[in-house]
């Protein structure tokens, strides 16, 4: 269901911004928990990080939303979305490293900032254009914060995923 952003009120736009938020965090949850699986702490831990920021900045969205309309009902819905903050299902990878787990997290974040300023030409009401910047806004500042967190990482290749299989056993 495609959503039109001309028609977009500041009720709706919340609740739009609120379920890109619980996608992202969702998906960082599922890739978390795939990374546990493979036996990657540092990616793992990485990207429960990410699904808590992506909880608090849903969280805030959410009590916004509710200061402003109470419990009105929401006329949006998950179906109206797709991958717009959450990393694509296809980035998780046995045995990530904290620079690939990372660079997922950028790509995430340089799409969700392309999302909402692509969005901006659409919307003539005041509120969700305001709404909309201040999105944008967030994401320089969450990409900023990730590319920050990559310049951190020592150089270095990447392992190779060869390098965590393990040697067959006797039968």
């Amino acid at each position: 269901m495609a959503i039109d952003f001309s028609r977009l009120s500041l009720k709706d736009a919340l609740d739009l911004a609120v379920l890109i938020e619980q996608e992202a965090e969702d998906r960082y949850l599922e890739f978390a928990d795939q990374m546990s699986a493979h036996h990657t702490p540092d990616a793992e831990k990485f990207f429960r990080f990410m699904a808590v920021n992506e909880e608090k900045h849903g969280s805030e969205l959410a009590a916004r939303r509710k200061h402003l309309f109470g419990g009105a009902p929401s006329t949006v819905s998950p179906t109206m979305i797709l991958d717009v903050e959450a990393p694509e299902y296809d980035q998780a990878r046995a045995f990530m490293s904290p620079r690939a787990a990372l660079t997922t997290a950028l790509r995430s974040e340089e799409k969700a900032y392309a999302y909402f300023d692509r969005a901006l030409p659409s919307i003539t009401n005041a509120d969700v254009r305001a709404l909309f910047e201040e999105l944008r806004g967030d994401e320089i500042h969450h990409i900023e914060l990730v590319k920050a967190e990559l310049a951190k990482l020592p150089p270095g290749e990447e392992p190779s995923p060869d390098d965590f299989v393990d040697e067959p056993t006797a039968q």
